[in-house]
């Protein structure tokens, strides 16, 4: 028969197996990939193709160099034009999720300029709503009117998407697959939508910043672009090449359907 202090080792390792799991549940379900694969960028790399379309800010190789990558939500906004500013500047370019409603509508001629000035122009989709919440149809309105769009205004149609939350699952990666959409998530969250405080949006994304990382971040919150300029300094002191999120799969590149992180 155990005694009581086998029974309590028991009751211990069972409990912290259990906390254990359920805090690798939550974090997944946070992060909005559970029960979905995820790509890496270097993986990507590893299966080069031919007909990958040259970097605009210049050849950058990845594969050779410590490469990362800055990305925006839920643009444009009032806030975007002084980004631009800034990341011309810099000569930093930048992957841009733009949502459709009160956002392309409102700001036609920066999603112009952001293409114009070399930058990847992707979909947040049009009302971002949850898509796992959505019938099928719902999921491929979402999606496709941002794209109509987002062509119309540039000539391109976007080739990637960033689903609201970062919620996905099986139903929106075969949708994302008809369309010839890839899902695109992160590595590096400042939390801007919680603060103001250019200086923590900073130390976030400082602290969390490691090779082929996918920085998120919204233009437009007001604390956000300030923080911009402090974070491109101190990560290329740190010998950082910022790059697009296709420049930084290449030479390979995205599959529609597929999840990259």
């Amino acid at each position: 028969m155990p005694s009581l202090t086998q029974k309590m080792k028991k009751t211990g390792t069972a409990f912290r197996t259990a906390t254990l799991a359920a805090t690798a549940a939550l974090t997944l379900a946070l992060s909005g990939c559970a029960g979905s694969g995820t790509t890496a960028p270097s993986a990507v790399r590893a299966r080069p193709v031919t007909d990958v379309q040259p970097a605009r800010f210049g050849a950058v190789d990845c594969r050779e160099v410590k490469c990362i990558a800055l990305t925006f939500d839920a643009g444009p906004s009032e806030h975007s034009a002084r980004l631009l500013d800034v990341l011309k500047e810099k000569q930093v370019p930048a992957t841009f999720f733009l949502l459709g409603r009160r956002h392309i509508e409102k700001y036609p001629d920066l999603v112009r300029r952001m293409a114009d000035e070399g930058h990847e122009v992707a979909s947040h989709t049009w009302d971002h709503k949850i898509l796992t919440r959505l019938s099928p149809e719902e999921i491929r309105e979402e999606l496709e009117r941002p794209n109509d769009e987002i062509e119309r205004l540039t000539g391109r149609r976007p080739t990637l998407m960033r689903p609201p939350q970062g919620r996905t699952d099986g139903t929106v990666h075969e949708i994302c697959r008809e369309l010839g959409l890839a899902e695109v998530l992160w590595t590096v969250t400042a939390k801007d939508y919680r603060t103001t405080d250019s200086d923590l949006i900073t130390r976030r994304v400082l602290a969390q910043a490691s090779r082929d990382g996918i920085i998120l971040l919204h233009d437009l919150y007001d604390g956000t672009v300030p923080a911009v300029p402090g974070i491109i300094d101190a990560l290329k002191e740190r010998g950082y090449v910022f790059v697009t999120v296709p420049q930084l799969l290449a030479p390979g590149q995205a599959e529609p359907g597929e999840v990259y992180r």
